[in-house]
C-alpha cells in the first residue's frame, strides 16, 4: 500500500515536472526550429523565458528568415524585440525586399520600423506606388472665379528618407499650395478649365517631394470645377459698406444738424428772455421820468394814445387777413 501510494505520488511530480519544462521550456518550438534548419539551444530558449522575451515572436521570424536566405542571428532579432520593435514585420520587409532586389539591411530596416512607420508597407510602396488623393482645394483666379479641384498624387516610398522624412500629410498640403499658386496667377479661371496640365506642371517644377519620405512620380487633376464668383460678392460686400458708411455719416450730419437747429432755438428763447427783461425796465424808467420832471402827464398819455392806436391798426390788420 505505502508503495502504491509513493508511485502515485512520483508520477504526479513527473507531470507536474513535465509541465512546468514544457511550459518554461518551449519544447515544440525547439522542435520545429530544428526540424526547419534552425539550429537553436534549449539554453537560448531558456534565457529568453529568463529575459522576458517570448521565444515565438524570435524563432519564428529567424524561421522565416533562414528560409528566405537572410543572414540574421537571434541577437539581432532580440535587440530589436527588446527596443520595442515588431521583428515580425521587420523581417517580412526584408524578404519583400529581396524579392524585388531593393537593397534593405537589417539595421536600416530596424530604424525605420523603431521610427514608427510601416516598414513593410514602406517596401510595398517602393514596388506598387500608392496614389493619394487630395481633398477639394478651392483657389480664386485673377478674374475673381473660383475654382475647385481635386489631384491624385502617385508616389513611390524612398526608403533612405524613411527615418526623418514629411509624411503624407506633407504631400497633401504642397500640392495644395501649388493649386492655389498656379489658379491665383491664372488671368481667368477658363485658362484653368482649358489646361488643367498648369497646374501639374507648376506643382513638379517645385520638387514638393524634397524633404519627404516619398518620391512623387505623377500628378492629375482628378476634377476641376467652377464655384462662386468670389469677385462679384467681394464688390457687393464692398458696395454694401461703402453703403453703410455713407450712411452713417449722413445721419451725422443730420444729427449735428437737429442740434444746431436746438442750439438757435435756445439762443432764441434767450433773446426773448432779455426782450422781456428790458420791457420789464421800461415802467420803471417812466415813473423816474414821471418823478424827476423829464417827462411830463401829457407826453405820458400823448404817448399811450399812439400805443392804444397802433394795437387797434394791428387787431385791423389781422381780421383783414383772416377774411382774405
Amino acid at each position: 500500500m505505502y508503495v502504491e501510494i509513493s508511485l502515485i505520488f512520483l508520477i504526479v511530480l513527473l507531470i507536474i515536472g513535465l509541465s512546468v519544462l514544457f511550459t518554461f521550456v518551449p519544447i515544440m518550438l525547439w522542435i520545429s526550429a530544428m526540424a526547419s534548419g534552425v539550429y537553436v539551444g534549449l539554453t537560448t530558449l531558456i534565457g529568453m523565458r529568463l529575459r522576458r522575451i517570448t521565444p515565438s515572436r524570435i524563432i519564428n521570424p529567424l524561421i522565416k528568415a533562414r528560409k528566405a536566405g537572410l543572414n540574421v542571428s537571434i541577437e539581432m532579432l532580440e535587440t530589436h524585440y527588446l527596443a520595442g520593435g515588431n521583428v515580425d514585420r521587420v523581417v517580412d520587409a526584408l524578404i519583400a525586399a529581396q524579392r524585388a532586389d531593393i537593397d534593405l539591411m537589417f539595421e536600416r530596416a530596424a530604424a525605420i520600423d523603431l521610427a514608427g512607420r510601416d516598414v513593410l508597407e514602406a517596401v510595398q510602396m517602393s514596388v506598387n506606388p500608392k496614389v493619394i488623393e487630395t481633398p477639394v482645394v478651392s483657389a480664386v483666379a485673377k478674374d475673381g472665379i473660383e475654382v475647385k479641384v481635386v489631384a491624385r498624387v502617385t508616389v513611390r516610398a524612398n526608403i533612405d528618407r524613411l527615418v526623418g522624412g514629411a509624411g503624407e500629410e506633407t504631400i497633401i498640403a504642397r500640392v495644395g499650395e501649388g493649386i492655389v499658386t498656379t489658379n491665383g496667377s491664372a488671368n481667368s479661371h477658363k485658362e484653368v478649365l482649358e489646361n488643367p496640365d498648369l497646374i501639374s506642371n507648376t506643382v513638379l517644377e517645385k520638387g514638393l517631394d524634397a524633404g519627404t519620405a516619398f518620391e512623387i512620380l505623377s500628378i492629375d487633376i482628378a476634377d476641376v470645377d467652377v464655384g462662386k464668383n468670389i469677385g462679384a460678392k467681394l464688390q457687393t460686400d464692398q458696395a454694401e459698406a461703402d453703403k453703410k458708411i455713407a450712411q452713417a455719416k449722413a445721419e451725422e450730419r443730420r444729427a449735428m444738424a437737429v442740434a444746431n437747429e436746438q442750439e438757435m432755438h435756445a439762443k432764441v428763447e434767450e433773446m426773448r428772455a432779455k426782450v422781456v427783461e428790458a420791457e420789464a425796465l421800461v415802467p420803471q424808467a417812466m415813473a423816474d421820468a414821471l418823478r424827476s420832471g423829464k417827462l411830463g402827464v401829457m407826453d405820458y398819455y400823448n404817448m399811450q394814445n399812439i400805443m392804444a392806436d397802433t394795437d387797434m391798426r394791428k387787431s385791423i390788420s389781422n381780421t383783414d387777413d383772416e377774411e382774405q
